[in-house]
């Protein structure tokens, strides 16, 4: 189900699941999504707590800060459908205990990336330093893959482009 899922959003976006279609998809009855997720919200909900744990996973592998942010780059581009749908709040079920740890975990994997980088390099606010490294891989994430930068970055690797960028913003980061 979360495959055929993930294939919709890809295509189409999230407006496009149906709990009936997803089922014809994956050849099961159309009361199985309902009584596994209990409903479209409950799927996506799913689907973002499995992306923040694939996510917390990458980050967490990370050996400093930019590598951490080309992680979080090639994960959007690897798993769009779930990038797209993490980022939703309108389409999750808030409180929900297993997308409130998973993002949670990404968050500390963040955090933990950005207090490695000495303070020269990061500025005396921790806080702020993580809002700037988020702002600069989701940004960046999120403009790649509507083809906003197709121009800016053309035939470059992403992923070295990104690296160029972290660099200018901190400075210990491109070490």
């Amino acid at each position: 189900m979360l495959t055929a899922a993930l294939d919709v959003i890809a295509a189409d976006g999230p407006a496009a699941l149906s709990l009936r279609d997803l089922a014809r998809r994956a050849g099961v009855s159309h009361a199985a999504p309902a009584h596994h997720f209990k409903d479209r919200t409950g799927l996506l909900t799913a689907i973002a707590a499995e992306g923040f744990g694939l996510l917390a996973g990458a980050i967490g592998e990370a050996a400093d800060l930019k590598d951490a942010g080309v992680r979080y780059v090639r994960f959007a581009r690897e798993h769009p459908a779930h990038f797209q749908v993490m980022f939703a709040p309108e389409l999750l079920r808030d409180g929900d205990l297993e997308l409130t740890t998973a993002r949670a975990l990404a968050t500390d994997a963040l955090r933990h990336a950005v207090s490695a980088v000495p303070p020269e390099g990061r500025g005396p606010d921790d806080r702020l330093a993580g809002v700037a490294a988020w702002s600069l891989a989701h940004g960046f994430a999120t403009l790649l893959l509507g083809h906003n930068l197709d121009g800016a970055v053309g035939e470059q690797d992403p992923e070295e482009v990104f690296r160029v960028l972290a660099g200018m913003l901190f400075r210990a980061a491109s070490a």
